[in-house]
């Protein structure tokens, strides 16, 4: 403490007035850093949220007395809030999603003032509300609205179909196109009569219709055939050769047309009996008759009561019905798109390096044994049919495989810790105003003392060896009586504060308060040198 006082008292006025400005420069930035690094860090709420959503956010943050910062259309909160105000948000069904709102539309209406027209325009309002809130939930959009062209109550237009359309913002990106067929299936099934075909999807970033998919997929609607069957043979080659040492191209020609097709065969040689009837009659039936009148019952003993005759007859009969159906064969078959016609697939692999005789790496192709191994396992991969024309190439060729740029990503230390950057970098200007205050002001003030003590050295015993000076002659218009009148050099010793043994700052003190004297005895000293010259 005694050396920066020293060191304060024995700097000019300038400087002090330098120094001054310095520290309270320095200590007004360190107070307001310090005071920037003490604030909240501030965290993202909600961003892209409509002007009458964000509204009611920022109403409901003053009500609870919840400090925040609007940019733009986000609005930014203290991060220790951050989550807690998004669950009392979300309590109060804020923001709502879509922009629109939902079937809380339909608590309003009153049965007494509300007609039929009313009725169905509310209700399909809230459709496309729910619809929307739906859309938005998931990640990938950022906001929806959806519109639903029903069909009204038309007894004599009854075959007008609904229609849709969605207006989408992704989150980033485009919306890619199996998003957006589930987005036509989600708004088909919502509706009834509607078809996936009467949705439109629109993107409302580049303002374009986002087209459907070309046909159907027997491995999933929306499926990369190739791309899975390249990747399931990159796959098997890569675990036998190594990692890059393996480059598959494949292509599958699919049929693009649909077919229907319907067949009824009849076999006339083959019969089927359907139905067999049998059926079996027998009657029996006999006759008794008298004979005729004769002449010989007119005699007295003819017999006239004799009889005359018997006749008696049996029949039997047996009918059988065997009914007989021809042979038929009835077939309906549905072909869609997307059936293979044709897999063509290009394997290329390295071979193999070994050192020859002198120990240099020599590299040779695979062998026959191994690439016949190789090529089974792609032909079961992919399906192969040597009767649909599938093709499957197979070769070994030296590769030229590119060097890998870029660095690799390692964890750090600080990887895991939950440091804002912004407080990083306040912190780290904190600590360079501090480093700059010690080395840049204390540090010259403790050491200018020292300095000054240590420039001039202590008088040692040859200085009595010295020859003695001869006396200065006197002033021009000043007389040797003259020198007498000024005050010695002790006088100004004790007024000036000065120590008694440091003779140089007393004759600097004395030369500043004399300045013209001492111009005066340096211009008289000058004038008798060059007269001596002369």
């Amino acid at each position: 403490m005694q050396q920066i006082v020293s060191a304060w008292t024995a700097m000019p006025i300038r400087r002090q007035a330098i120094v001054a400005g310095a520290a309270i420069a320095v200590f007004i930035a360190v107070l307001g850093l310090a005071r920037l690094a003490a604030q909240p860090g501030m965290s993202l709420l909600y961003a892209g949220v409509d002007g009458p959503a964000a509204g009611e956010m920022v109403q409901m943050l003053d009500a609870r007395n919840i400090r925040y910062e609007v940019r733009g259309d986000a609005i930014y909160v203290p991060t220790a809030q951050r989550d807690e105000t998004r669950m009392m948000l979300a309590g109060q069904g804020l923001p709502s999603a879509g922009g629109g709102r939902g079937y809380e539309l339909l608590d309003g209406l009153s049965g007494f003032g509300t007609t039929a027209q009313m009725f169905d325009a509310a209700y399909w309002r809230a459709k496309e509300g729910e619809l929307a809130r739906t859309i938005v939930a998931s990640p990938a959009i950022r906001a929806a609205r959806v519109h639903i062209a029903h069909t009204s109550t038309q007894p004599f237009r009854r075959e007008i179909a609904p229609t849709a359309s969605v207006t989408v913002t992704p989150a980033s990106g485009g919306l890619p196109a199996g998003q957006a067929r589930a987005l036509r299936f989600l708004v088909a099934s919502a509706v009834p009569g509607l078809t996936a075909e009467n949705v439109a999807v629109i993107d409302g970033t580049t303002g374009t219709v986002i087209q459907s998919e070309d046909g159907a997929s027997a491995m999933g609607p929306g499926s990369d055939r190739e791309g899975e069957l390249r990747a399931a043979v990159q796959r098997i080659l890569e675990a036998h050769v190594g990692r890059g040492r393996a480059i598959v191209e494949l292509s599958v020609e699919t049929v693009t047309e649909s077919e229907s097709i319907r067949e009824r065969r009849l076999d006339p040689e083959g019969r089927v009996p359907i139905l067999l009837e049998t059926e079996e009659r027998s009657s029996t039936s006999s006759d008794t008759h008298n004979a005729g009148v004769t002449v010989a019952s007119n005699l007295p003993d003819g017999d006239a009561n004799a009889d005359g005759g018997r006749s008696q007859s049996q029949s039997a009969e047996t009918r059988e019905r065997q009914n007989f159906d021809v042979s038929e064969l009835s077939r309906e078959v549905h072909r869609a798109p997307g059936a293979i016609r044709r897999i063509t697939v290009a394997a290329l692999v390295d071979g193999v390096t070994a050192p020859d005789e002198t120990g240099t790496p020599v590299w040779a192709p695979r062998g026959t044994a191994e690439l016949e191994a190789l090529h089974d396992l792609i032909a079961a991969a992919v399906g192969y049919d040597a009767e649909r024309g599938d093709v499957i190439s197979l070769k070994s060729l030296p590769l030229s495989l590119p060097a890998a740029e870029g660095t690799t990503v390692d964890s750090t230390l600080f990887g895991g810790l939950p440091l804002d950057t912004m407080t990083l970098i306040q912190l780290g200007v904190l600590a360079l105003v501090i480093l700059a205050l010690a080395l840049f002001v204390l540090r010259p003030m403790l050491t200018s003392a020292q300095t000054r003590e240590s420039a001039l050295p202590a008088p040692d015993d040859t200085a009595a060896d010295l020859p003695e000076l001869p006396p200065l002659p006197p002033l021009p218009g000043m007389d040797a009586g003259t020198l007498g009148d000024l005050p010695a050099l002790g006088d100004f010793a004790d007024s000036d504060g000065l120590e008694e043994d440091d003779p140089v700052q007393r004759l600097r003190r004395l030369i500043e308060d004399r300045q013209e004297e001492t111009v005066e005895i340096l211009r008289g000293w000058m004038e008798d040198i060059e007269e001596e010259r002369a």
